[in-house]
């Protein structure tokens, strides 16, 4: 099973694969030890059912995360071909499923250039203006002033993608940064993309 990082295309199915592998061996190891424990003393109160039990606490949690991801639908890659001859040479996040407090929001391609972050997203529950403002807030409370624009349109969103990269290739927008002390030598999308990655799951 090959490693994907947070952001890259084939994420969720690596994430799939992966929080079900170690869920199924977190809810395994508390099973043996309670059939050890039954087979060593022939009744269910003894320490290692206790022991067991408190086992499975760990292996709940990963489950709920597991789950979360398993109802996450992944980008399809005549999609991601698609977006490709679109961004180019831009800063690019796939498949990033940005958390709230209200709910989860699956966006599929996010482009970064300047003060613009701009998404693609199929998720059929979005909430367009409010994960805008969520998003922008975040960035925000990071330092990063943003224009966040979510499309749910293809035509639309691929547009503005070419604008951003004629723009890109004009010359650019010249933005005020001042570079990270702790990653001197990341850019401003860079160091927006690590904001974005940080509250996706």
């Amino acid at each position: 099973m090959k490693k994907t990082a947070k952001g890259k295309y084939g994420y969720l199915k690596y994430e799939k694969k992966k929080r079900t592998l170690i869920t199924a061996v977190m809810f395994a190891i508390p099973l043996v030890i309670y059939i050890t424990g039954l087979l060593q003393t022939g009744t269910r109160k003894n320490m290692f059912t206790f022991v067991a039990i408190m086992g499975c606490l760990p292996a709940s949690r990963s489950a709920i995360g597991m789950i979360l991801v398993l109802l996450q639908k992944p980008m399809q890659e005549a999609l991601y071909r698609e977006c490709q001859e679109h961004v180019r040479d831009l800063d690019v996040l796939y498949e990033c499923v940005v958390s709230s407090e209200k709910r989860n929001t699956s966006i599929a391609c996010i482009v970064l250039y300047g003060l613009n972050v701009i998404c693609y997203s199929e998720d059929p529950k979005l909430n367009a203006s409010e994960t805008e403002t969520h998003i922008k807030k975040i960035l925000q409370g990071n330092g990063f002033r943003s224009n966040v624009k979510i499309f749910t349109e293809k035509k639309g969103f691929f547009r503005r993608v070419d604008e951003l990269y004629a723009l890109k290739q004009a010359g650019g927008e010249q933005i005020p940064f001042k570079p990270n002390e702790q990653y001197p030598d990341a850019t401003r999308e860079e160091l927006v993309a690590a904001v974005i990655k940080a509250v996706s799951v």
